[in-house]
Parts: structure tokens; sequence; C-alpha cells
């Protein structure tokens, strides 16, 4: 699929998900699944325990908390990339305090306009929301302090733009922490299409490999992987499509879908 029309896909399944305000889709957030008749992988945690968290906010479409290792600090100026209806800014504004302030941008009307009566509700006044695409952000270089995102980029068509960006409007010194899907090993595409029937968010993740060198190349420094996950799938999913290594790699492992929450920062 080109660009625009991946955009275009992924705008109208979080358009309806915000038009049903259904909060715990059970998928990921994938534009195959997200659907409140069809049941999938949950891959979202629990933030029962988190100040700030708001139920409503949380439509379950994550893949970690970003906010836990995002070393927010009060006063701070966050910038939750694809924000929806906006659960982590809500959580960051917890941290933040009463000084700093918290954006949410995201490319979907209707989850914009969720997430501003979500705000207007709790009457918080240092929260905004900005529509918007995170290949070209509608910020001034050198705006925020911490960026952060939950289960958004492996949706986003070109990620070396998507990390400029976030360089680009990043404070010097500022970091970003991101949850997100990749790949690690070879996988088929017969099997990554499945997996993308069953678990959502696999079609537009890429190899952990190539990530981190996006990340590299950007100009970030110290990343630390804080997190990951071993997305489970049928047991007989794999076994169709891979081979007796395969298989074995597979389950050490070494080959298959996982979710990270990984940090870096700007010099």
């Amino acid at each position: 699929m080109e660009s625009e029309k991946i955009k275009s896909t992924v705008r109208e399944k979080y358009g309806k998900i915000a038009a049903e305000s259904s909060a715990n889709y059970s998928c990921c957030c994938g534009p195959a699944c997200c659907s409140s008749t069809e049941t999938y992988n949950v891959f979202s945690e629990n933030y029962d325990n988190r100040e700030g968290y708001i139920p409503e906010a949380d439509f379950g479409l994550g893949c970690g908390i970003p906010t836990d290792y995002a070393g927010i600090k009060k006063g701070d100026h966050v910038l939750d990339l694809g924000s929806g209806a906006g659960n982590d800014c809500f959580v960051a504004r917890a941290i933040v305090g009463e000084t700093g302030k918290v954006t949410g941008l995201d490319m979907t009307e209707q989850m914009i306009e969720k997430a501003k009566e979500n705000c207007k509700k709790h009457g918080f006044d240092n929260v905004s929301f900005v529509q918007g695409d995170i290949e070209q952000m509608p910020f001034d270089e050198n705006t925020f302090d911490v960026i952060v995102s939950n289960c958004v980029l492996n949706l986003v068509p070109d990620k070396k733009k998507a990390f400029d960006e976030i360089y680009r409007v990043l404070k010097p010194g500022g970091r970003f922490c991101i949850s997100d899907i990749v790949i690690k090993g070879d996988l088929p595409e017969s099997l990554r299409q499945d997996a993308e029937m069953y678990a959502g968010c696999v079609s537009g993740a890429i190899n952990i490999s190539e990530y981190l060198s996006i990340i590299e190349r950007s100009g970030f420094s110290s990343a630390i992987i804080h997190k990951q996950r071993e997305i489970s799938l049928p047991e007989d999913l794999p076994g169709k499509y891979l081979s007796e290594q395969e298989k074995k790699d597979f389950i050490k492992n070494q080959t298959g879908i996982f979710s990270i929450t990984i940090s870096a920062s700007k010099p």
C-alpha cells in the first residue's frame, strides 16, 4: 500500500473506534483489526495503578507504558505521538505537574475530539491536542523535553522521516521513549499476513535491527531497550510456514514478533 492509502486506512479505522467510544477493543493497534466484534490478543498493559490514569481515555490499543521509562520530570513539556483519546497524555500530566505541559498529536479528527472531551471533562488546562501527521509535525524545532508514543510508529509508512521529525522537535538533551512492535529474524510474508489478521500491528512492523539503525541515523544516542515481550501466536501458525530450524529459532525467541519499549536521547 502506498503511503497515503496506509494513512487513510489507519485514519478510517481509528475514527471508527473513537466514534463508537468502546474501550478495550481486544486488539493492538493495526488497521487490520480493531473491530468491536472481533477478538484478538490484547497487548496493552494495565494502567490501573498509574497516577493520572483515566479509564475512558484508554481504548486498550497500546503495547507498553512508555511513560514508565521516559524520565519525565516536573515542569517538562511532553509530546505524545498518536495520542488517541489521551490516555498517555493524562498519565504524563500527573508526572509533569501544574508547571509542566503535555501535547498530544494525532491525525484522526475523531480521536482529537474524544481527547478534548476527556480533557474538558476533567478540567485540565495544561494538556492540549493537535491534529497532524507524525511525518510532518506542526511544531517548531527544539520544542519538547520528552516525546512518548505507544504502538503507533509501526503504522507510520516512513519511519526514518518520523524519527527525523522527533529529533527536530526535541530540545537538545531531550529524549524519547516509545513502545512499538518489531520483528526479529526473517518471517515469511505469508506468516506476517496471518499474524496480522490474528494480532494486528504486524504489517507495518520492521526488523529490530533496522529500527535501531533508523534511530542511530536520525542522530540519537544512548538507545536503551527497557522492556521486550514476545507476542504469542497460535501454536499451529508458525508451523505452517517455518522450516524445522526456523521453528527452533522461533521457540528460542530468536525469531518472532515482539513489543519493545525503547528510549534514546538527542545530544
